[in-house]
């Protein structure tokens, strides 16, 4: 596929013109307003799919409406985009947990800017220097960068994708609007006989979720979905009426803990497998320096990672160990981001944040909000990592120059790392309080709070655990099995529901696959973007 493709670009265009200032001043504007989408899209739906496609459309209309473009231009405009998207859920998968442990705990704007700048930062140097093992040499699918090749060497054929997109974009626009904002349709679809008997099943009315449930596809929206059905059908009703659970909320931490011990125990898994025995394979350019044409060289990098290690010291409340001890860690997972990312399309960045904080556990006594900011800066780093390795993808395909892919990303982050935090300040403002329950679930975030509290079972967690890494090395998606585990049942029915449409469509009418994720795209982003849009309208009012 990527051969075929490629024949297609006869030629590749000048650094001066793939890099353009229109693609800079572009691609910062659509950072903001993918990062303000994104941030909300991960504190309302605990699941982030990769706004990669959406962009690189939005791209290539506005750029094609401009005149005198060219594929690399429109490539490197997206990048930048895109970047912000995953900087913001870095930030809101782990910082909401602050306030779930202490809803009177007071984090400082200037402090959450200073650790989501240090995390991209740490994330476009990680990813600049492991990025030609993992795109040339591992030669990893990550569907999302193919994908976006794939709809960029289309082209726009007669404005038709642009009016997909487009039109679900408002159709979403508008149902969120009527649903959020006038009451006119219901949040969720509920059963209050099947709650009587502690069957908490429902789905909620939402195109972003049956849209996040399209593009993942019905193998790990299937497992995902599976989970959500062990929890919500058997752990919990059976595990009540039998009496092997006290109650509703023992049998609800069970879940909880083995979900995340599911995550957890993945992440291990491609540690031990796919990131260890490579290491010095991953990591020889950042010791040799070795560079090649339009490439950065990085040789730089440690003279960096040590000025971070200083920042988040003297201007957080982060100790140098930990500081130094997250840097290190960062190194390791990105490079376990990068495999995972590359293999299935997603991209876990809350559970890195959660395997560097217990790693760093071991060795230091940590304060209660220096445990989340080293989350932070690991899940940021990571979600920023996953990003610019699908774009390169893409890039590899187009033959974009790296090192203007690696400005353009660096841009679009920087700015995403400023507009996520203030996002997230908005939406604690609008809601208040966060987590499960509330109509800001963040449950990643929860996820990470209950390693910095406590687990609420141990056991549970540690069952997850052994059986998440077993399932990796026997290739079964155990992560996504523990996200519907802790997932509300009502977000995970609907994302089913996309996946299912997903999986008949495939079989089908195979031919329309991109359109239906174009489609996907645009419920993302208009559901999205009109609920950033609600919350500072609601935020306003009550000022």
């Amino acid at each position: 596929m990527e051969k075929e493709n490629e024949s297609k670009i006869r030629h590749a265009e000048t650094f001066k013109d793939q890099l353009t200032l229109r693609s800079i001043v572009l691609g910062a504007i659509g950072s903001v307003v993918i990062t303000a989408s994104s941030t909300y899209v991960a504190l309302r739906m605990g699941a982030l799919p990769w706004p990669t496609i959406f962009v690189a459309i939005l791209s290539l209309t506005i750029l094609k409406a401009l005149g005198k473009t060219n594929i690399n231009e429109i490539n490197v405009t997206h990048t930048a985009m895109s970047a912000g998207g995953l900087v913001a859920g870095g930030l809101a998968f782990t910082i909401p947990g602050i306030w779930m442990v202490n809803p009177e705990a007071k984090v400082s704007f200037f402090t959450l800017v200073v650790v989501t700048l240090c995390g991209t930062v740490l994330g476009l140097i990680f990813t600049g220097l492991i990025r030609k093992h993992f795109i040339e040499g591992e030669r990893l699918p990550f569907p999302m960068g193919i994908a976006a090749s794939q709809t960029l060497i289309a082209g726009d054929e007669g404005g038709k994708k642009g009016r997909y997109l487009f039109s679900s974009l408002g159709f979403a626009a508008i149902f969120t609007a009527l649903r959020d904002q006038f009451g006119v349709i219901p949040a969720a679809l509920t059963s209050q006989t099947l709650f009587a008997k502690n069957i908490f099943f429902g789905a909620w009315l939402s195109p972003m979720a049956a849209g996040i449930g399209y593009i993942i596809g019905p193998l790990y929206m299937g497992t995902w979905f599976l989970g959500a059905v062990l929890s919500y059908f058997l752990i919990i009703p059976l595990g009540v009426s039998s009496g092997i659970f006290s109650s509703v909320d023992a049998a609800t931490a069970f879940k909880n803990s083995m979900g995340i011990g599911l995550i957890v125990g993945s992440g291990v898994g491609v540690l031990i497998k796919g990131v260890l025995p490579k290491a010095k394979e991953i990591f020889a350019p950042m010791i040799k320096g070795e560079v090649e044409k339009g490439e950065v060289n990085m040789r730089w990098a440690p003279f960096v990672f040590a000025l971070a290690a200083l920042i988040l010291t003297f201007l957080t409340e982060m100790s140098l160990i930990s500081s130094i001890l997250t840097i290190i860690g960062v190194w390791v997972t990105v490079a376990m981001a990068a495999t995972i990312t590359g293999q299935t399309g997603i991209n876990p960045m809350e559970i890195f944040g959660i395997l560097v904080l217990l790693f760093i556990k071991i060795f230091v006594k940590l304060g209660f909000i220096e445990s989340f900011l080293i989350a932070a800066v690991v899940a940021v780093a990571c979600g920023l990592a996953g990003d610019a390795l699908q774009d390169f993808k893409a890039g590899y395909i187009l033959k974009t120059e790296p090192k203007a892919q690696l400005i353009s990303e660096g841009v679009g982050g920087l700015i995403g790392a400023f507009v996520s935090v203030v996002v997230l300040f908005i939406m604690h403002n609008a809601y208040g309080s966060m987590g499960p329950g509330t109509e800001l679930v963040a449950p990643q975030a929860y996820a990470v709070s209950t390693m910095v509290k406590g687990l609420p079972n141990p056991f549970a967690f540690i069952v997850g655990l052994l059986l998440g890494a077993i399932l990796y090395f026997i290739k079964i998606p155990g992560m996504t099995i523990g996200i519907g585990m802790y997932l509300p049942m009502v977000i995970s029915t609907t994302a089913g529901l996309g996946g299912i449409v997903r999986f008949i469509m495939d079989k089908k009418y195979p031919n329309s696959n991109e359109n239906g994720t174009l489609i996907s795209s645009g419920f993302l982003g208009g559901e999205g973007v009109t609920g950033v849009l609600l919350a500072i309208i609601k935020v306003m009012t009550a000022a």
